[in-house]
């Protein structure tokens, strides 16, 4: 298990990264991305602090990225968001899909797909529009473990056999009690109609990867 979605107290999170990574590492997680709810006002702060642990992840049991989830931006700015990301030393990009129990904007999915981001989360009822697109941008959609953004995974996995983008599964976690061991994530996995789990797992390992030579 990979985990590319979690929050910190930077944003709404209950712990510091360095407890994050701790924890995920207990549970024999193999990697973790902080990816803090972020917009216009928050970005340069949360990547400042982010920033910081950059020199001296290599001395943390496992491997970690810093990054930055795009919140309830209206769709037409979501790419300026993500400018801002970058140029703000972002290394991974989640945008907040439409998840069924928050009031996203609608197009905020279709909007994120058009942009340089990594990982749609907890997309809700994706469309074929915008999973199409997904998959023509290499953009990762998200099997998410988190209660209520979990609605729609079966919808998201059957997608991915029509139309090919690639799934990673996270846990958009924002307490201890929300991180999850690798067997629970293959039970999510199972429960959604995945068959392919071990590419699933795999997806979120060669993220990371490729993430980590860019640093």
């Amino acid at each position: 298990m990979i985990d590319l979605h979690v929050h910190s107290v930077l944003s709404d999170g209950e712990l510091i990264p360095s407890e994050i990574i701790r924890r995920l590492s207990e549970l024999e997680n193999g990697g973790v991305a902080i990816t803090d709810h972020a917009d216009f006002a928050t970005i340069p702060h949360i990547m400042s602090c982010l920033r910081r642990m950059q020199d001296v992840r290599d001395d943390y049991e496992i491997p970690v990225l810093f990054g930055i989830e795009i919140t309830h931006v209206p769709p037409k700015l979501i790419g300026r968001a993500v400018e801002l990301a970058l140029a703000e030393g972002a290394e991974i990009i989640v945008v907040h899909g439409e998840t069924l129990v928050e009031p996203v904007a609608e197009g905020t999915n279709l909007a994120a797909v058009n942009e340089e981001v990594d990982i749609l989360a907890h997309p809700g009822v994706l469309d074929e529009a915008a999973a199409e697109l997904a998959a023509e941008n290499g953009i990762h959609v998200e099997i998410t473990t988190r209660r209520g953004h979990s609605l729609t995974n079966g919808l998201v996995a059957k997608l991915s056999y029509e139309y090919g983008y690639r799934l990673v599964i996270n846990t958009d976690a924002h307490s201890p009690g929300d991180f999850v061991t690798k067997s629970f994530a293959e039970k999510v996995l199972r429960g959604a109609g995945v068959e392919n789990i071990g590419d699933v797992f795999g997806n979120s390992q060669k993220l990371l990867e490729k993430k980590l030579k860019r640093k």
